[in-house]
């Protein structure tokens, strides 16, 4: 395949979920243990749903929240900007902030509990992408998460030494996430491709200094001339960076969170 797997929204579930005093539409399907999927801008993508159905292949009830975009469609510069600009200037995000709890991560929370509540296992597993990626780290304050996955943590926006090494939580949150760690209630996993300013090793750097081997890393090679051809702009690791061939880096990370959210909530 020279293109990422895709998926439309047939046969998903819509309803409106309110939490933290906040409204927004999931998108529930499948069976088995839970797992709340965070989109990355612009919102639920064909590349976003292609991995949703994958997760509901494996054996999960995979919810996916709309807190931006429009769900479905497809990515383009333009829609892209736009869902940039709206959410950079939110104050439920705080795009720019350092060291400070985001009110966008309590719906999240609530999302994660709820589904706790309605699926079996131990608890249920959460993954942020890009924009978002770092909400899954937030939410395993909750002790409904037993794993976060971290894929390519963009926010906030790396445009200062401080903010490359902010891990998008407060102190507070930060330190309860040890204390879940330590207790072995929780683990996290992240991924980047090597040469992603937009996701800067540093901010890994900050989590396993603070969670040590409760976090696990994933750096795919995007460095010049590398061998699996990944541009030095290559980004999403787990949507638009995926080829559906064996030994594709990026499908062996999609592989890898499978079956770490297989080992921590059956």
């Amino acid at each position: 395949m020279t293109s990422a797997p895709t998926a439309t929204l047939e046969g998903w579930a819509r309803a409106p979920f309110t939490g933290a005093g906040m409204t927004y539409d999931c998108f529930e399907k499948g069976s088995g243990p839970g797992v709340v999927l965070i989109p990355e801008i612009p919102g639920i993508t064909p590349e976003v749903l292609g991995l949703a159905e994958h997760l509901v292949e494996r054996g999960f009830t995979v919810v996916v929240p709309s807190p931006f975009g429009e769900p479905g469609r497809p990515m383009t510069t333009g829609y892209l900007i736009r869902q940039v600009t709206r959410l950079c200037v939110s104050s439920e995000f705080r795009a720019f902030a350092v060291g400070v709890h985001r009110p966008i991560t309590d719906f999240f929370r609530a999302v994660a509990s709820d589904l706790a509540e309605r699926t079996p296992g131990r608890g249920v597993g959460v993954i942020g992408m890009c924009f978002t990626g770092g909400f899954a780290l937030a939410l395993a304050v909750d002790d409904s998460v037993r794993a976060s996955v971290l894929s390519q943590p963009a926010m906030p926006f790396p445009t200062s030494r401080a903010r490359k090494l902010d891990a998008t939580v407060s102190p507070e949150e930060f330190d309860r996430i040890v204390q879940r760690a330590s207790a072995g209630e929780v683990c996290a996993l992240g991924l980047r491709f090597s040469e992603d300013a937009t996701a800067p090793r540093e901010r890994f750097a900050t989590i396993a200094d603070r969670l040590g081997d409760a976090f696990e890393v994933i750096e795919l090679d995007s460095s010049k001339g590398n061998a699996a051809g990944f541009r030095q702009t290559a980004h999403s690791v787990l949507t638009s960076e995926v080829r559906d061939v064996p030994g594709h880096p990026a499908l062996h990370a999609r592989e890898r969170v499978v079956a770490f959210l297989t080992e921590r909530l059956s």
